[in-house]
């Protein structure tokens, strides 16, 4: 407990107690902190939790990250039916929350991990994907403490493991392998110990800028120092005679207490040799400003991020304009993506086998039994599989207008190409290249709402009538039209 002084508005002195320091004001007292200083697991969850950057540091790349859904495409299949399963369980099982949060404990400590259980199945168990979809499952994020002493990485560099995490203990029982994805936020550094991971693995992303970290507390203990004292009335009245008795202290006493309540519409009477006038501050702001900034663009170069990714009224200009502080987030972002992929890939073989279980294979079947009435469920599932392919889109969106510029120009293209191949090929090959043509259409959702259906056998089949002589003939291509 901590004694401060204090002054009525009578000018009488008084001491009041306040109360514990809290953890973000112990960071700030901590003396050993140095540049160079590592934090403990204790001080990453207080920065993570109390620091008004925290958060902002660890969780805002990862939610900028998600806030687009990632471009599913499954070729050779049942897609709108294969895409609906697919989202419907990702969205079921929370898997995008789930990701993130393993992706924030990993910049928040420099290791985290994801587990998948099963009720009824121990976790010494391989995960069995055939009959996942049967089973009643869930997802733990694990934190460095979860896993201590499990992540702490061989450091024999003639082992196969070397600096590579394998598997992890959580209360002292083991995890399979197959159930369990391990993420670090950066790469382990040969016996370079990590305080707040247990382990000589990756590093947390306050690692670099725990200094600067101290140094805004500081800079907010400032910020409210000044706006403290920015209503401060200095008030230059001419003192007493050598004897002060009460009147003259009570008169003193009420001059102060009228000019404090005095505001606009009021009138406050002093006398000639009197002044009332505002605490100058005007010096403060350029050293107080320029520091602040400093700091800011020290912790975002000691966490290896765009300065402007702190800086919120940069951010304010627009995120889709392209300016420079858009295309240096929107690459830093890219990084992030990839640095989730493996727990992206890691889910999306859980979901697959949930999602396209036998059950809805016999949907299919039924649905489309000349294509696949004949084929078992294993060949069907692994094809597509094998050919799922998920992207993220660009985070510098462009406008509808724009985009539909540039399909346009696709599809005109397209046409061409079909215009000056078709009547030059055999009937099998014209069918070809018009499935093809409506391929491309179909992908221009912006231009056509449905989806073009043919008959590539219908084509093939198909003979053209002769235009007899004296007939009209057919109107020009659209490619060739203006």
């Amino acid at each position: 407990m901590s004694f401060e002084p204090n002054v009525d508005s009578g000018g009488l002195s008084y001491i009041s107690a306040s109360a514990l320091p809290s953890s973000l004001m112990e960071l700030l007292q901590a003396d050993a902190i140095q540049p160079g200083s590592q934090p403990s697991y204790q001080l990453c969850k207080t920065i993570f939790v109390d620091h008004p950057l925290g958060q902002k540091m660890a969780e805002s790349p990862i939610k900028m990250a998600q806030s687009q859904n990632r471009e599913i495409q499954i070729p050779g299949s049942p897609e709108k039916e294969l895409l609906e399963a697919f989202e419907k369980e990702w969205d079921k099982l929370r898997c995008s929350n789930t990701i993130r949060n393993v992706a924030k404990l990993s910049r928040v400590y420099g290791i985290a991990s994801l587990a998948v259980l099963e009720h009824g199945v121990a976790e010494t168990e391989p995960l069995n994907l055939d009959n996942i979809a049967d089973k009643n499952i869930f997802f733990n994020v694990l934190d460095p403490l979860n896993t201590a002493g499990s992540l702490v990485l061989n450091q024999d560099p003639n082992a196969e493991d070397f600096l590579k995490p394998t598997f992890i203990r959580v209360a002292g029982k083991p995890y399979h392998s197959s159930r369990a994805a391990i993420m670090m936020n950066e790469q382990p550094i040969y016996i370079e110990w990590t305080n707040s991971a247990f382990g000589f693995v990756g590093r947390s992303v306050y690692q670099r800028s725990l200094y600067p970290l101290k140094s805004f507390v500081q800079s907010m203990v400032t910020d409210n120092a000044v706006t403290e004292k920015a209503a401060l009335i200095v008030a230059k009245i001419k003192s007493p005679g050598s004897i002060l008795d009460q009147v003259s202290r009570a008169w003193g006493a009420f001059k102060r207490s009228a000019i404090k309540g005095a505001k606009t519409g009021n009138v406050v009477q002093i006398g000639i040799d009197e002044s009332l006038e505002s605490l100058d501050l005007h010096n403060l702001r350029d050293a107080a400003e320029f520091a602040r900034n400093n700091i800011l663009k020290n912790i975002a170069t000691g966490a290896d991020m765009p300065a402007s990714f702190l800086n919120q009224e940069t951010m304010a200009e627009g995120f889709g304009e392209g300016t420079e502080d858009a295309k240096n987030i929107a690459r830093y972002i890219d990084g992030i993506r990839q640095d989730m992929q493996p727990l992206y890939d890691f889910m999306d073989r859980i979901v697959m086998h949930r999602a396209w279980n036998r059950s809805f294979y016999a949907t299919i079947q039924s649905k489309y039994p000349g294509i696949y009435g004949d084929t078992d469920y294993e060949t069907a599932f692994y094809e597509w599989k094998n050919s799922f392919i998920a992207v993220w889109p660009n985070l510098l969106t462009e406008p509808d207008s724009k985009k539909i510029e540039v399909d346009d120009v696709i599809l005109k293209a397209a046409i061409g190409v079909y215009e000056v191949m078709a009547p030059n090929l055999d009937p099998e090959n014209r069918a070809a290249i018009a499935s093809w043509l409506a391929d491309v259409v179909n992908e221009k959702r912006l231009l056509f709402n449905s989806r073009l259906e043919i008959d590539p056998d219908l084509i093939a089949a198909y003979t053209p009538p002769q235009i007899e002589p004296g007939e009209p003939s057919m109107p020009p291509p659209e490619s060739g039209r203006t």
